[in-house]
């Protein structure tokens, strides 16, 4: 029966509309059963590896004072030298940064380490340097060591960007075609959920006092070991094996584990396409290979305008302003922190909602309605914000402005970009594109923790209008050049952006 593709439903229906992809008439499309392996790994490798990764982003801004007069007397007593204000700063800015240094070394580290060892061992890595941070966090105290404490960080840095740059891409490639989208929003998920725990961890309730704060940065070392206990039953993605390691049986052996052996049909027609991918030319798979050829200039461009936008589109500049605005609406110290940890489970609970967006809506219409609305809310809390102390009701708007846009942040910006690239590129190339969209993402996130303090100093609430400008070039990008991907091998996407700005992917 034919199928009538994505591009040519295009022009049927308005941009916005966020449109159920029509049902794809093959074996690899149809939907089989959860396994129970899958289902493990998924799971598993979010908790213990991408939650620990946005825990570690988030845990370290509530129990920073504290932190601070620590590390000033750990200065003192141990070099005898008194530490000035800005002195200080420095040294806290170097503990918060040097983690996106080592998450911007880790990305770039995670396509050769993929390629080489499989992407299984690269998450059993990311596992081992999370424990060695932790075991740093929890004893820096003790040992009065503030090179600990930064030599943990860079460590979990490096984990983590490790972690971003090869998970979405495992899971990916353990999943049928027709659950991809649905795994390939796990990573996502797991940095959102671990930002909160970070902060309902760090809290002054809990382990955020002068006493506990090592507990607080260290205590995601429990997830890490109970996920990855049943580790050695984590199966290696099939299409490496295939592809990249010319083992076919080794191939087929995890397919049948992660399939069943009742899904002869499924695991036939997968073998079938990874044998079509693998008759194709040689595929490029070094970094030199891959940024030469011209067939992947687009795609890397989407990928890394993607990741890095996700970060310049504004969600940690909201989040680091939320307090204040908070605090303007009438709400106490207390209080307006409280309300920063409301917003940001709001921001968790509606990314549990991607995997089912992810399993049944069009990319580029989610995409679009996402980058378009962040833009118009951005832009709002500016201008709300320039003039909130001129009317009364000012406050109350820019708090519905700011969840609004947390709302539709998490439609699009906040989980495509994560695993965009494991659906425009095919195996050999991936793990390179993978790795260049983590580097552009801990890039901009770093241009954005050094840059923003100073320019919202300069600008005030103008500080927001270059995020607004992000949002809607994401948007243009979106409409010119993302090709639909939801169905769809990449094996089918590839072509359409091979000729760079020239492709057309309607």
């Amino acid at each position: 029966m034919p199928v009538i593709n994505n591009a040519e439903l295009e022009h049927l229906s308005p941009p916005f509309k966020v449109e159920i992809a029509p049902h794809q008439q093959t074996e690899t499309n149809q939907k089989p059963p959860w396994s129970k392996l899958l289902l493990l790994v998924a799971f598993a490798t979010t908790l213990g590896a991408a939650v620990p990764t946005g825990y570690c982003i988030g845990v370290i801004n509530a129990p920073s004072a504290l932190m601070k007069i620590w590390c000033s007397q750990t200065v003192l007593e141990k070099y005898g030298s008194t530490m000035s204000q800005s002195g200080i700063d420095i040294l806290w800015s170097s503990v918060v940064s040097v983690f996106l240094v080592g998450g911007a070394i880790g990305s770039l580290g995670g396509a050769g380490l993929a390629n080489k060892f499989g992407r299984k061992p690269c998450m059993l890595i990311c596992a081992v340097l999370f424990a060695i941070g932790a075991v740093l966090f929890f004893f820096c105290r003790a040992a009065k060591s503030v090179e600990m404490l930064l030599l943990g960080r860079l460590i979990v840095g490096l984990s983590s960007g490790l972690v971003t740059a090869t998970q979405p891409m495992y899971l990916a490639e353990l999943a049928p075609p027709s659950q991809r989208g649905t795994l390939g929003v796990f990573c996502g998920v797991g940095v959102t959920g671990g930002v909160v725990f970070g902060q309902v961890f760090s809290l002054a309730d809990i382990f955020g006092t002068e006493e506990l704060w090592h507990y607080a940065i260290s205590a995601y070392i429990l997830l890490v070991l109970v996920c990855y206990a049943p580790s050695f039953w984590f199966p290696e993605s099939p299409k490496f094996l295939y592809l990249i390691k010319s083992n076919p049986a080794a191939a087929r052996r995890e397919l049948v584990r992660l399939r069943g052996e009742d899904a002869n049909k499924l695991i036939e027609q997968e073998i079938a396409d990874m044998q079509m991918e693998a008759n194709d030319e040689m595929q490029s798979s070094s970094f030199g290979d891959v940024l030469r050829d011209p067939r992947f200039l687009m795609p890397l461009f989407i990928v890394c305008c993607f990741q890095g936008g996700q970060q310049l589109s504004g969600i940690n500049a909201i989040f680091y302003y939320s307090v204040s605005i908070f605090t303007e609406a009438g709400f106490s110290e207390p209080n307006a922190q409280w309300a920063n940890l409301g917003a940001g489970c709001m921001n968790l609970c509606i990314s549990l909602l991607g995997p089912l967006l992810m399993a049944t809506c069009k990319r580029r219409n989610l995409m679009m309605l996402s980058s378009s609305l962040c833009s118009i809310f951005l832009f709002c809390i500016a201008f709300v914000l320039y003039y909130i102390r001129s009317v009364s009701w000012f406050p109350w708007a820019c708090i519905f402005c700011i969840l609004a846009y947390i709302f539709f942040y998490q439609f699009g910006l906040g989980p495509i970009p994560y695993f965009i690239g494991s659906e425009l590129f095919e195996v050999a190339p991936r793990p390179v594109a993978m790795s260049m969209g983590s580097l552009s993402s801990w890039t901009c996130n770093f241009i954005v923790g050094m840059a923003f303090p100073s320019l919202q100093s300069a600008w005030g609430a103008f500080v927001f209008l270059p995020f607004s400008i992000t949002c809607v070039l994401l948007f243009i990008l979106t409409k010119l050049y993302l090709p639909e991907t939801l169905g769809r091998d990449p094996s089918e996407v590839a072509p359409l952006v091979s000729k760079g700005f020239r492709s057309k992917v309607k």
